[in-house]
């Protein structure tokens, strides 16, 4: 089947996508997106979230075709045309929630949408949003210091 979507604000296709395909997969191997990790796939640890219409999804657990016709946004759509660094992912550098990396796409988009909905939230918000999404490096210390970095210069902005 053919599946057509708009990723990152631009309409995208796959073509002779089988019916068990998983949007990750349709997202990193044909459509060259391969910022959402492949570590699980069975929705444990959250490095292959993204924005289906707008709600953090595991993509390793959504059919490519539940995605037809919608809207999918990957960490490659939280960056600027120019590549610039969105607030969320400048406060991940700035705060030294990265090492390895692996976990840090599927924070990225958590987070983003977390700022989105609620630009001023508590440390019980920051980690009720962030719960789905594991980290074996950083320590989450690091990881929470970004949110709450994000949330403050996103308010600054305003």
């Amino acid at each position: 089947m053919r599946v057509t979507m708009t990723v990152n604000g631009r309409p995208q296709e796959a073509d002779d996508v089988w019916e068990g395909e998983s949007l990750l997969y349709v997202l990193r191997e044909r459509m060259g997106l391969p910022g959402s990790k492949n570590a699980c796939e069975q929705g444990e640890c959250g490095s292959c979230t993204v924005r289906l219409d707008g709600v953090p999804v595991c993509s390793c657990l959504v059919a490519a075709g539940q995605a037809q016709d919608r809207e999918v946004t990957t960490v490659e759509g939280l960056s600027g045309e120019d590549g610039e660094l969105c607030t969320v992912q400048q406060a991940f550098v700035d705060a030294g929630a990265v090492q390895c990396g692996f976990c840090t796409p599927g924070l990225l988009v958590a987070a983003d949408e977390l700022l989105e909905r609620n630009p001023e939230p508590t440390d019980g918000d920051i980690r009720e949003a962030l719960s789905g999404n594991l980290c074996r490096c950083t320590g989450y210390e690091k990881i929470l210091d970004a949110v709450r970095l994000a949330a403050a210069r996103t308010g600054q902005a305003v």
